[in-house]
């Protein structure tokens, strides 16, 4: 075989190799009603994104696009076929605003969940307001949530037995579940808890699989962690996010090395799922239009706000 023909081939492999290469996932983040802080400051705008999910995904090499609240059908239908997945996170909005955060994750839940039963894979990630708005739904919109206090403190996860079958802690190393059972890493920041008694009493026990419990400042045991067992849903109470990018004092979120090594699974956790299907944009400025970039980032933390900086969305 001659060098010239040698030459054609590696650079024939090299070329396929480059073209084969997926660029990353674009994982949504649904905004939310602003919080009554930012409405004094930003009354010019109708929702928002804190920058640490923002920041938390890209760390984990995806992508990122908002979306937005007070939305039809139609428009969550397409932004299903393009994102990859999609998180719902943490805030402070209720449930019953109309044409909010609640509204908006109720159409998504339903189509995510026809897109599943169709043969796709379509991961979701509830963190904290999220994770409830998952069970939330599931249990018809019915409210399930008991009154706890579990807010500026770390957890270490109480993992229940079977666990380790499951797809959010199935493939995380023994370094990381060992952090996350024996030390304080879990950031949490909520007044709301579910318990094991509410899904069992609603049967949602038989829909989602519990995987680690946390007991509150009052000695309540609630649900920190939990999948979809039909679905790639997945919900967490805690805040990961938090923990590499929120660093307000009173907030006590944990910064140690190893809280910022564990947190960083649940990121990647999503990144991984998103990376399973193929929806993609129709074309590259499509996507280029529909990212996070193109808006503002506002920093807040100086002003006392819960976030050291926000997207604001008209």
């Amino acid at each position: 075989m001659t060098l010239n023909i040698i030459e054609s081939l590696i650079i024939s492999s090299l070329l396929f190799t480059l073209s084969s290469c997926h660029e990353g996932p674009v994982i949504g983040i649904l905004t939310e009603e602003l919080l009554h802080s930012l409405q004094n400051q930003y009354p010019n705008y109708t929702s928002y994104i804190a920058a640490s999910y923002v920041k938390a995904i890209e760390g984990s090499g995806a992508r990122v696009a908002p979306i937005l609240i007070g939305q039809s059908e139609a428009y969550y239908r397409k932004q299903i076929s393009v994102l990859n997945g999609i998180v719902f996170p943490g805030g402070a909005c209720l449930f019953d605003n109309p044409n909010g955060y609640a509204d908006a994750g109720a159409t998504i839940f339903k189509i995510a969940k026809e897109v599943n039963k169709n043969g796709d894979y379509f991961p979701i990630l509830g963190v904290c307001l999220g994770f409830e708005l998952l069970l939330h739904l599931a249990n018809g919109g019915n409210e399930l949530r008991t009154r706890c206090s579990s807010e500026n403190v770390g957890l270490p996860l109480k993992f229940v037995p079977g666990f380790r079958n499951s797809r959010l802690y199935g493939q995380a190393s023994i370094e990381i579940l060992s952090i996350l059972s024996s030390l304080s890493v879990t950031s949490n920041h909520h007044r709301y808890c579910i318990t094991p008694k509410n899904m069992t009493r609603t049967g949602l026990d038989k829909e989602w699989k519990i995987l680690s419990l946390n007991m509150d400042k009052n000695g309540l045991i609630f649900v920190s962690s939990i999948e979809s067992i039909d679905m790639p849903f997945v919900g967490i109470q805690f805040h990961p996010e938090k923990n590499s990018y929120e660093w307000k004092k009173s907030q006590n979120n944990p910064h140690s090395r190893k809280a910022v090594l564990s947190a960083r699974h649940f990121y990647d956790w999503i990144a991984n799922e998103a990376s399973k299907n193929e929806h993609s944009y129709p074309s590259e400025s499509d996507k280029t239009n529909a990212l996070i970039e193109n808006y503002s980032v506002f920093y807040t933390g100086k002003q006392g706000a819960s976030y050291e900086e926000v997207y604001l969305f008209k």
